[in-house]
Order: structure tokens, then sequence, then C-alpha cells
């Protein structure tokens, strides 16, 4: 029980980490584009705290359905005989770029007793992407072999670098077999 209690404080970190650096990352751009001056409101105050990262005093955002969002958004995986839908868990380069490859087409196939797992029509652009530790219901991205996988047994895997979390699904590992061996249409649900 303290593992898992670790794993899931340690997921909800990162996400929170995650959500923090797209805030920040969107108030930068925001700030350096021509209209930043006219459209956007005064800023609370802000002051440096003791490990050197301001705090403001205005709310936290609050997440919308804008074309920058990345967590939250939702990936359908799609074949004639059935679908698996994915929601991105974090915002990363890798999650970044995974996205802009949709739509794409692929074919997955069982790896190990583990994990379905499909390559993708090119590696990704990670670099300042976190590693993770993999869960049943995760997929992740492979850097070192460039592959999706589903993992639906992930017993005993510990946390690595090379091992990018996409995102959660909702799948039994017989519904997971229905996407092997065929075309799978993925792409990003509206």
């Amino acid at each position: 029980m303290t593992a898992f209690t670790r794993k899931a404080r340690e997921r909800r970190r990162r996400a929170l980490l995650a959500v923090t650096v797209g805030a920040l990352m969107t108030a930068a751009l925001t700030a350096c584009s021509p209209t930043a001056a006219s459209s956007v409101p005064p800023a609370a105050s802000a002051t440096p705290t003791a490990a050197g990262v301001e705090s403001s005093s205005a709310p936290a955002p609050t997440p919308t359905n804008e074309p920058g969002q990345i967590v939250g958004t939702v990936v359908r995986f799609t074949s004639d005989r059935t679908s698996v839908d994915v929601t991105v868990g974090e915002d990363s380069p890798g999650v970044r770029d995974f996205l802009s490859l949709l739509p794409t087409e692929l074919r997955f196939e069982e790896f190990a007793g583990r994990e379905k797992i499909s390559y993708l029509p090119r590696e990704l652009a990670h670099d300042g992407s976190p590693g993770s530790d993999p869960e049943d219901g995760d997929l992740i991205y492979f850097t070192s072999w460039g592959n999706l996988g589903f993992y639906y047994n992930a017993d005993g895997i510990g946390f690595s670098d090379a091992t990018l979390h996409i995102g959660t699904y909702v799948a039994t590992e017989e519904q997971l077999s229905l996407l092997e061996g065929r075309p799978v249409t993925v792409e990003i649900v509206d």
C-alpha cells in the first residue's frame, strides 16, 4: 500500500508541476506577444520565496479547452473492432510532439506479456520530458526504441528516464488485443 501511495503522490506532484510549467510558459509567450500590453490585465504582485520561485497572490489559472491546452486532451485509438481512449496526463515536449503527429495510422502488436506496442512514423522530440514509473493503464513512449506502449502488466517495471508517460486509459487486455494486427487510426477527440 505504501508503494502505491508513494507512486500516486509522485504522479500527482508531476501532474501539478506539468500544469504549473505549462501555465508559466503560456504566460511567458503571452507577455512576449506584440499585443500583450493591450490584451493582458496588470499582473498581481509577485514576491520571491526562499526557493527562489515567485509566488503570486493571483488565483491559479483554470484549464480551458483552448488550443494550447495539453493535459486532459483525449486521443482515440480506433480499429475496425474496438476503440480505446487515452487521456493525456501531462504536458511535456514528448507529449506535444506525439500530438503533432495526429491524426496517424499505426499497427499494434503484443510485447512480452506486458504491453501492446506500435512504432511511430518517426522518433519523438522528447528532450526535457520527464521519465516515469509506468503502471497498468498507462500509455507510454519508450525513447530507446521509439515505440508507444499500452501497459497492462507493469509489475516489476520501475522508473526509467527512457519511459515517457503520455496518458492513461481504461480498457481490458482483451480489448487492447482487438487493436493488434490491423490498422489503428489515432486522432484527437474534439
